[in-house]
Protein backbone atom coordinates (compact mmCIF):
# COMPACT_ATOMS: atom_id res chain seq x y z
CA UNK A 1 0.00 0.00 0.00
CA UNK A 2 2.64 2.51 0.85
CA UNK A 3 6.02 3.20 -0.88
CA UNK A 4 4.76 5.62 -3.44
CA UNK A 5 7.60 8.20 -3.88
CA UNK A 6 7.44 11.36 -2.85
CA UNK A 7 9.71 13.73 -4.51
CA UNK A 8 7.16 17.32 -3.18
CA UNK A 9 4.83 18.08 -1.12
CA UNK A 10 2.73 17.88 -3.59
CA UNK A 11 3.20 14.35 -3.96
CA UNK A 12 2.90 13.57 -0.79
CA UNK A 13 -0.70 15.63 -0.57
CA UNK A 14 -2.11 14.07 -4.13
CA UNK A 15 -1.48 10.59 -2.80
CA UNK A 16 -2.73 11.65 0.48
CA UNK A 17 -6.20 12.63 -1.20
CA UNK A 18 -6.65 9.64 -2.62
CA UNK A 19 -6.06 7.56 0.72
CA UNK A 20 -8.04 9.60 3.48
CA UNK A 21 -11.78 9.72 3.86
CA UNK A 22 -13.10 13.01 2.08
CA UNK A 23 -13.88 14.00 5.78
CA UNK A 24 -10.50 13.37 6.98
CA UNK A 25 -8.60 15.19 3.84
CA UNK A 26 -10.91 18.09 3.92
CA UNK A 27 -9.96 18.85 7.81
CA UNK A 28 -6.44 18.76 7.13
CA UNK A 29 -6.55 20.64 3.78
CA UNK A 30 -8.91 22.33 4.27
CA UNK A 31 -9.25 26.74 5.49
CA UNK A 32 -11.74 29.13 6.69
CA UNK A 33 -14.23 30.68 4.73
CA UNK A 34 -13.67 30.19 0.32
CA UNK A 35 -9.94 29.62 1.86
CA UNK A 36 -8.58 32.60 -0.35
CA UNK A 37 -6.58 33.35 2.88
CA UNK A 38 -4.59 30.08 2.08
CA UNK A 39 -4.51 30.94 -1.72
CA UNK A 40 -3.25 34.40 -0.49
CA UNK A 41 -0.64 32.46 1.63
CA UNK A 42 1.07 30.21 -1.32
CA UNK A 43 1.09 33.55 -3.69
CA UNK A 44 3.18 35.69 -1.11
CA UNK A 45 5.62 32.70 -0.86
CA UNK A 46 5.35 32.05 -4.40
CA UNK A 47 5.86 35.54 -5.18
CA UNK A 48 9.68 36.25 -3.50
CA UNK A 49 12.39 35.22 -5.57
CA UNK A 50 15.37 34.05 -4.89
CA UNK A 51 18.97 35.87 -6.73
CA UNK A 52 21.05 33.09 -8.03
CA UNK A 53 24.69 34.65 -6.72
CA UNK A 54 27.56 32.83 -8.52
CA UNK A 55 31.15 32.05 -8.85
CA UNK A 56 30.81 31.12 -4.97
CA UNK A 57 32.40 28.58 -3.20
CA UNK A 58 29.74 27.07 -1.55
CA UNK A 59 30.84 23.42 -1.41
CA UNK A 60 31.10 23.97 2.63
CA UNK A 61 27.34 23.99 3.38
CA UNK A 62 26.08 24.36 7.08
CA UNK A 63 21.78 23.95 7.85
CA UNK A 64 22.21 24.19 11.56
CA UNK A 65 21.06 27.50 13.31
CA UNK A 66 20.69 28.31 17.00
CA UNK A 67 17.36 27.63 19.12
CA UNK A 68 17.26 28.98 22.76
CA UNK A 69 20.51 29.05 23.05
CA UNK A 70 21.13 25.13 22.11
CA UNK A 71 22.03 24.07 18.24
CA UNK A 72 19.53 22.59 15.72
CA UNK A 73 20.75 20.81 13.29
CA UNK A 74 18.37 22.31 10.88
CA UNK A 75 15.82 25.67 10.93
CA UNK A 76 12.66 23.56 10.65
CA UNK A 77 10.38 22.59 13.45
CA UNK A 78 6.73 20.74 13.57
CA UNK A 79 4.14 23.07 13.93
CA UNK A 80 1.71 22.19 16.58
CA UNK A 81 -1.34 19.99 14.90
CA UNK A 82 -4.73 18.83 16.58
CA UNK A 83 -5.80 14.99 15.88
CA UNK A 84 -2.55 14.16 13.84
CA UNK A 85 -3.82 10.25 14.19
CA UNK A 86 -6.72 11.18 12.48
CA UNK A 87 -4.25 11.04 9.40
CA UNK A 88 -2.78 7.42 10.09
CA UNK A 89 -3.07 5.41 13.57
CA UNK A 90 0.12 6.30 15.36
CA UNK A 91 1.05 9.74 13.99
CA UNK A 92 1.83 11.75 16.68
CA UNK A 93 4.41 9.08 17.76
CA UNK A 94 6.00 9.17 14.23
CA UNK A 95 6.35 13.24 14.60
CA UNK A 96 8.14 12.39 18.40
CA UNK A 97 10.21 10.05 16.66
CA UNK A 98 11.27 12.24 13.58
CA UNK A 99 11.37 15.17 16.19
CA UNK A 100 13.86 12.49 18.26
CA UNK A 101 16.04 11.62 15.50
CA UNK A 102 16.15 15.20 14.49
CA UNK A 103 16.77 17.32 17.46
CA UNK A 104 13.99 19.68 16.60
CA UNK A 105 11.15 20.98 18.27
CA UNK A 106 8.00 19.12 18.01
CA UNK A 107 4.89 21.17 18.63
CA UNK A 108 2.65 19.44 21.07
CA UNK A 109 -1.18 20.61 20.30
CA UNK A 110 -3.58 20.99 23.28
CA UNK A 111 -6.04 19.13 21.33
CA UNK A 112 -3.40 16.16 20.12
CA UNK A 113 -4.49 12.48 19.77
CA UNK A 114 -1.66 11.11 21.86
CA UNK A 115 -1.49 12.68 25.96
CA UNK A 116 1.87 14.84 26.16
CA UNK A 117 3.40 12.99 28.80
CA UNK A 118 3.72 10.25 25.65
CA UNK A 119 4.97 13.08 23.42
CA UNK A 120 7.50 14.38 25.73
CA UNK A 121 8.85 11.13 26.32
CA UNK A 122 8.92 9.44 22.44
CA UNK A 123 10.73 12.81 21.60
CA UNK A 124 13.35 12.58 23.77
CA UNK A 125 12.48 16.41 25.39
CA UNK A 126 12.28 17.71 21.95
CA UNK A 127 8.98 18.94 22.44
CA UNK A 128 7.11 22.24 23.09
CA UNK A 129 3.75 22.40 24.52
CA UNK A 130 1.05 24.24 22.64
CA UNK A 131 -1.78 26.13 24.69
CA UNK A 132 -4.96 27.21 23.48
CA UNK A 133 -6.83 29.31 26.29
CA UNK A 134 -10.62 28.25 26.42
CA UNK A 135 -13.35 29.28 28.43
CA UNK A 136 -12.64 30.90 31.80
CA UNK A 137 -9.66 29.18 32.09
CA UNK A 138 -9.57 27.10 34.87
CA UNK A 139 -8.36 24.19 32.51
CA UNK A 140 -6.48 25.99 30.57
CA UNK A 141 -4.47 26.29 33.90
CA UNK A 142 -4.61 23.13 34.65
CA UNK A 143 -2.61 22.01 31.32
CA UNK A 144 0.12 24.60 31.87
CA UNK A 145 0.94 22.76 35.53
CA UNK A 146 0.28 19.16 33.77
CA UNK A 147 2.69 20.47 31.27
CA UNK A 148 5.55 21.71 33.80
CA UNK A 149 5.23 18.38 35.87
CA UNK A 150 6.01 16.49 32.80
CA UNK A 151 9.06 18.06 32.09
CA UNK A 152 7.84 20.40 28.73
CA UNK A 153 10.88 23.71 29.05
CA UNK A 154 8.87 25.50 26.09
CA UNK A 155 5.17 26.53 26.09
CA UNK A 156 4.21 27.52 22.77
CA UNK A 157 0.53 30.12 23.65
CA UNK A 158 -1.75 29.93 20.50
CA UNK A 159 -3.67 33.53 20.69
CA UNK A 160 -4.91 33.85 16.83
CA UNK A 161 -8.25 32.05 17.31
CA UNK A 162 -10.44 33.87 19.86
CA UNK A 163 -13.14 32.06 18.06
CA UNK A 164 -12.57 28.65 16.08
CA UNK A 165 -13.18 29.60 12.33
CA UNK A 166 -15.48 28.84 10.01
CA UNK A 167 -14.54 26.07 7.51
CA UNK A 168 -16.66 25.19 5.14
CA UNK A 169 -14.91 22.13 3.86
CA UNK A 170 -15.75 20.08 7.81
CA UNK A 171 -19.11 21.81 8.16
CA UNK A 172 -19.95 20.44 4.72
CA UNK A 173 -18.95 16.94 5.72
CA UNK A 174 -20.34 16.79 9.31
CA UNK A 175 -16.91 17.24 10.92
CA UNK A 176 -17.64 16.73 14.64
CA UNK A 177 -14.91 15.58 17.67
CA UNK A 178 -15.51 12.41 18.21
CA UNK A 179 -16.61 10.96 15.01
CA UNK A 180 -20.62 10.98 14.77
CA UNK A 181 -21.41 9.00 11.97
CA UNK A 182 -24.45 9.15 9.51
CA UNK A 183 -25.47 7.78 6.08
CA UNK A 184 -22.91 10.28 4.60
CA UNK A 185 -19.54 9.45 6.78
CA UNK A 186 -20.12 5.88 7.15
CA UNK A 187 -20.13 5.83 3.22
CA UNK A 188 -16.88 7.81 3.24
CA UNK A 189 -15.42 5.56 4.84
CA UNK A 190 -16.37 2.41 3.45
CA UNK A 191 -15.07 3.98 -0.06
CA UNK A 192 -11.36 4.35 2.08
CA UNK A 193 -11.56 0.82 3.72
CA UNK A 194 -7.29 0.16 4.27
CA UNK A 195 -7.88 4.01 6.57
CA UNK A 196 -11.00 2.51 7.94
CA UNK A 197 -9.78 -0.84 9.05
CA UNK A 198 -6.49 0.60 10.13
CA UNK A 199 -7.94 2.95 12.05
CA UNK A 200 -10.85 0.50 13.23
CA UNK A 201 -8.13 -1.79 14.98
CA UNK A 202 -5.93 0.95 16.53
CA UNK A 203 -8.78 2.78 17.72
CA UNK A 204 -10.84 5.61 17.36
CA UNK A 205 -9.01 9.02 17.74
CA UNK A 206 -9.42 11.00 20.60
CA UNK A 207 -8.30 14.34 21.76
CA UNK A 208 -6.35 12.94 24.54
CA UNK A 209 -5.24 15.31 26.50
CA UNK A 210 -9.02 14.86 27.91
CA UNK A 211 -9.11 11.41 28.64
CA UNK A 212 -8.31 11.91 32.63
CA UNK A 213 -10.45 12.85 35.17
CA UNK A 214 -10.89 16.46 35.39
CA UNK A 215 -9.58 17.63 32.00
CA UNK A 216 -12.68 18.79 29.69
CA UNK A 217 -12.57 20.53 26.53
CA UNK A 218 -14.62 21.76 23.77
CA UNK A 219 -13.21 22.36 20.43
CA UNK A 220 -16.19 24.64 19.92
CA UNK A 221 -15.38 26.89 23.49
CA UNK A 222 -15.36 30.60 23.28
CA UNK A 223 -11.61 31.30 23.79
CA UNK A 224 -12.50 35.29 23.60
CA UNK A 225 -11.79 36.27 27.44
CA UNK A 226 -8.10 36.03 27.00
CA UNK A 227 -6.10 39.39 27.37
CA UNK A 228 -2.97 40.76 28.12
CA UNK A 229 -3.63 40.44 31.83
CA UNK A 230 -4.50 36.65 31.05
CA UNK A 231 -0.79 36.50 29.56
CA UNK A 232 0.38 38.39 32.49
CA UNK A 233 -0.51 35.86 34.60
CA UNK A 234 1.24 32.96 32.42
CA UNK A 235 3.93 34.60 32.28
CA UNK A 236 4.06 34.54 35.75
CA UNK A 237 3.42 30.95 36.22
CA UNK A 238 5.79 29.11 33.68
CA UNK A 239 9.00 29.24 34.80
CA UNK A 240 10.45 28.20 31.26
CA UNK A 241 10.15 29.77 27.52
CA UNK A 242 7.10 31.27 26.82
CA UNK A 243 6.49 32.03 23.02
CA UNK A 244 3.31 33.75 21.64
CA UNK A 245 1.88 32.03 18.28
CA UNK A 246 -0.46 34.10 15.99
CA UNK A 247 1.27 37.33 15.74
CA UNK A 248 0.95 39.76 12.75
CA UNK A 249 0.59 43.24 13.32
CA UNK A 250 3.65 44.69 14.58
CA UNK A 251 2.51 46.69 17.41
CA UNK A 252 0.94 43.40 19.10
CA UNK A 253 4.56 42.03 18.42
CA UNK A 254 6.00 45.07 20.44
CA UNK A 255 4.11 44.61 23.20
CA UNK A 256 4.87 40.99 23.95
CA UNK A 257 8.79 41.34 23.46
CA UNK A 258 8.02 44.38 26.05
CA UNK A 259 5.96 41.95 28.29
CA UNK A 260 8.55 39.42 29.06
CA UNK A 261 7.86 36.76 26.47
CA UNK A 262 11.03 34.87 24.57
CA UNK A 263 9.67 34.68 21.04
CA UNK A 264 6.82 35.41 18.57
CA UNK A 265 5.53 33.23 15.99
CA UNK A 266 4.16 35.16 13.14
CA UNK A 267 1.66 32.93 11.50
CA UNK A 268 -2.09 33.11 10.78
CA UNK A 269 -2.87 29.81 11.53
CA UNK A 270 -2.37 28.36 7.95
CA UNK A 271 -5.32 30.45 7.02
CA UNK A 272 -7.49 27.89 8.92
CA UNK A 273 -9.50 30.69 11.03
CA UNK A 274 -9.61 33.92 9.50
CA UNK A 275 -9.59 34.46 5.46
CA UNK A 276 -8.79 37.77 5.44
CA UNK A 277 -5.88 37.96 7.89
CA UNK A 278 -2.71 39.20 5.79
CA UNK A 279 -0.20 36.65 4.45
CA UNK A 280 2.02 35.74 7.29
CA UNK A 281 5.44 36.32 5.24
CA UNK A 282 4.33 40.17 4.05
CA UNK A 283 3.70 40.43 7.70
CA UNK A 284 6.96 38.87 8.73
CA UNK A 285 9.94 41.69 7.69
CA UNK A 286 7.89 44.38 9.21
CA UNK A 287 7.58 42.84 12.57
CA UNK A 288 11.03 41.99 12.31
CA UNK A 289 12.00 45.23 11.80
CA UNK A 290 9.85 46.39 14.84
CA UNK A 291 11.83 44.21 17.21
CA UNK A 292 15.51 44.25 16.27
CA UNK A 293 17.74 41.89 14.90
CA UNK A 294 18.32 39.82 18.13
CA UNK A 295 14.55 38.89 19.16
CA UNK A 296 13.78 35.17 18.35
CA UNK A 297 11.04 35.55 15.71
CA UNK A 298 9.58 32.20 14.22
CA UNK A 299 7.32 31.66 11.17
CA UNK A 300 4.84 29.41 9.94
CA UNK A 301 1.66 28.96 7.57
CA UNK A 302 2.03 28.01 3.97
CA UNK A 303 5.22 26.59 3.76
CA UNK A 304 5.51 23.95 1.00
CA UNK A 305 9.38 23.20 0.61
CA UNK A 306 13.03 24.11 1.71
CA UNK A 307 12.97 27.17 -0.85
CA UNK A 308 10.00 28.57 1.05
CA UNK A 309 11.47 27.63 4.35
CA UNK A 310 14.68 29.63 2.85
CA UNK A 311 12.61 32.60 1.57
CA UNK A 312 11.18 32.70 5.29
CA UNK A 313 14.61 32.62 6.98
CA UNK A 314 15.84 35.66 4.66
CA UNK A 315 12.51 37.56 5.15
CA UNK A 316 13.33 37.83 8.98
CA UNK A 317 12.49 34.04 10.83
CA UNK A 318 14.74 32.79 12.86
CA UNK A 319 13.02 29.49 12.47
CA UNK A 320 10.37 27.53 10.51
CA UNK A 321 7.89 25.25 11.42
CA UNK A 322 5.94 23.42 8.95
CA UNK A 323 2.66 21.45 9.35
CA UNK A 324 0.10 20.04 7.30
CA UNK A 325 2.60 18.32 4.63
CA UNK A 326 4.15 16.60 7.26
CA UNK A 327 0.63 14.91 7.86
CA UNK A 328 -0.37 14.12 3.61
CA UNK A 329 3.05 12.84 4.06
CA UNK A 330 2.40 10.33 6.90
CA UNK A 331 -1.19 9.52 5.13
CA UNK A 332 0.41 8.49 1.44
CA UNK A 333 3.45 6.75 3.09
CA UNK A 334 3.54 5.85 6.68
CA UNK A 335 6.99 6.53 8.82
CA UNK A 336 8.64 6.16 5.60
CA UNK A 337 6.69 8.88 3.90
CA UNK A 338 7.16 11.33 6.44
CA UNK A 339 11.18 10.42 7.07
CA UNK A 340 11.01 10.85 2.81
CA UNK A 341 9.51 14.39 3.19
CA UNK A 342 11.64 15.55 5.76
CA UNK A 343 14.74 14.75 3.46
CA UNK A 344 13.09 16.48 0.64
CA UNK A 345 13.01 19.71 2.85
CA UNK A 346 16.14 19.52 3.63
CA UNK A 347 17.23 18.63 0.44
CA UNK A 348 15.53 21.64 -1.52
CA UNK A 349 17.01 24.33 1.43
CA UNK A 350 20.13 22.97 1.15
CA UNK A 351 20.16 22.95 -2.96
CA UNK A 352 18.80 26.46 -2.25
CA UNK A 353 21.09 28.08 -0.58
CA UNK A 354 23.82 26.71 -2.65
CA UNK A 355 22.32 28.24 -5.32
CA UNK A 356 21.75 31.74 -3.57
CA UNK A 357 25.42 31.91 -2.29
CA UNK A 358 24.79 30.71 0.79
CA UNK A 359 27.38 28.67 3.23
CA UNK A 360 24.90 29.18 6.64
CA UNK A 361 21.93 30.91 7.85
CA UNK A 362 23.91 32.51 10.40
CA UNK A 363 26.86 34.17 8.52
CA UNK A 364 24.81 35.40 5.11
CA UNK A 365 27.01 35.26 1.74
CA UNK A 366 29.92 32.73 0.79
CA UNK A 367 33.32 34.81 -0.23
CA UNK A 368 33.74 34.78 -3.43
CA UNK A 369 36.52 32.31 -4.69
CA UNK A 370 40.15 33.87 -4.99
CA UNK A 371 41.67 33.30 -8.05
Amino acid sequence: MFGAPIQSAADARRIAKRRLPWMVFDYIDGAAGDESGARRNRRALEEITLTPRILRDVSDRSLSTTLFGNTAGMPIGIAPMGMCNLSAPGADLMLARLAAKHSVPLGVSTVASTPMERMIEVAEGNAWFQLYFSGDGKGTFKLVERAKAAGYQTLVLTVDVPEVGRRPRELRHGFKMPFRLGPRQFLDFALHPHWSLATLMAGRPEMANFTMDGYTFDRTESRAKATWDTLMVLRDRWPGTLVVKGVLDPGDAQRLKQSGVDAVQVSNHGARQLQSAPSPIEALPKIREMLGASFPVFFDSGIRSGEDVLKAILSGADFVFVGRILQFAIAAGGEAGLQQMWHVLREELDIAMAMAGLTDLLGGLAPENQL
